[in-house]
């Protein structure tokens, strides 16, 4: 890509295209459940927000791309781990496979390691997240509590060295994310 992204923060003014971005970005995924732009509005009312952490990917004064990330919860027992989940990142159809996305990934995970936060969950594509440093999270004892198509889709990033050693257990989604049980 010749021209210049810039990387910010989202802003207020930007909300609401961030949700459209995020609806036209998936609606012709094959694998999209067609809420994504539901979990935006759910993730940016949600008390755990954390504004810092939704980035915004902007070029010539319009916003292509979006990326979120949110804190969770590993539990194993009475032990708590502290986590984010990346979900989801958006990026306009007419931007996708140019880099937008692989911008806004790296420039959230080092914006997470700037905020104190040392690793990173996701469910996503297996092929595409593992050129990021993802592995799959079960190597670390690492569970959902639903079923998953493969295990290959249930990713972890540690961003500081053995951030996830001992940290087996179950993830905790936030209740934005509308699942059964989740807190």
């Amino acid at each position: 890509m010749n021209q210049t992204i810039l990387i910010r923060k989202e802003t207020p003014e930007d909300y609401a295209w961030v949700v459209e971005l995020t609806r036209r970005a998936f609606e012709s995924m094959p694998f999209s459940e067609g809420n994504e732009d539901q979990l935006v509005v759910n993730f940016h009312k949600s008390e755990s927000f954390i504004s810092e952490l939704s980035l915004v990917a902007e070029l010539n004064g319009q916003v292509v791309g979006h990326i979120l990330f949110t804190p969770l919860f590993i539990e194993n027992g009475p032990r708590h781990f502290e986590s984010l989940v990346l979900a989801p990142v958006s990026v306009l159809p007419e931007w996708q496979n140019q880099g937008v996305g692989s911008l806004l990934i790296e420039a959230g995970h080092q914006k997470a390691k700037e905020l104190g936060f040392n690793s990173i969950i996701l469910v996503g594509h297996e092929h595409y997240y593992p050129r990021f440093g993802y592995k799959t999270a079960s190597r670390w004892g690492i569970k959902v509590p639903f079923d998953l198509p493969s295990d290959d889709v249930f990713m972890a990033l540690e961003l500081t060295s053995d951030a996830l050693a001992g940290c087996s257990g179950m993830v905790r989604f936030p209740a934005a994310f509308g699942l059964p049980g989740e807190k």
